[in-house]
């Protein structure tokens, strides 16, 4: 068995906070899986076809002028903000999270990550707690989905 394949799972967004604000260099991938994207590390621009030097993915990363507000409300947003994915892209794309280093940006300015090590993967519970947070919020916030029938 592989060792992603035996990757942990992210059960709760509580769990997975504590872990963020623990680890640098955290990012979440939206993917089939670690495996796949493992042996290329290379992720693909859609628009053009042009390989990228690294994986696409998002930044866990707290900033700091976010201050003292909830760090549950940040990591939600970073979730929340691909979880159409899987409708529009591939029903088997799931999230996971990596540790790596950022080797460029990509066309939507996206860090490119390169170094990757595949940390565990985000249970479907925890996207939906992720949705239930950001809808929850004052402002309207909906998710990157670029699809003109989302």
């Amino acid at each position: 068995m592989s060792t992603v394949a035996r990757l942990p799972t992210f059960t709760s967004l509580d769990e997975l906070t504590r872990f963020v604000t623990r680890r640098r260099f955290l990012y979440v991938r939206w993917s089939r899986c670690p495996e796949r994207d493992l042996t290329a590390v290379s992720s693909t621009d859609e628009l053009t076809g042009i390989r990228l030097p690294g994986l696409s993915a998002s930044p866990l990363g707290i900033e700091d002028w976010w201050g003292e507000r909830s760090a549950d409300v940040w990591v939600a947003r970073r979730l929340y903000d691909y979880c159409h994915l899987p409708r529009v892209k591939d029903a088997r794309t799931r999230p996971w999270i990596l540790h790596g280093s950022e080797a460029a940006r990509g066309p939507d300015n996206e860090p490119l990550v390169r170094d990757v090590e595949p940390v565990g993967w985000i249970a479907d519970c925890v996207i939906a707690e992720a949705c239930r947070i950001v809808t929850a919020q004052p402002g309207r916030w909906g998710p990157l989905d670029r699809d003109p029938a989302g």
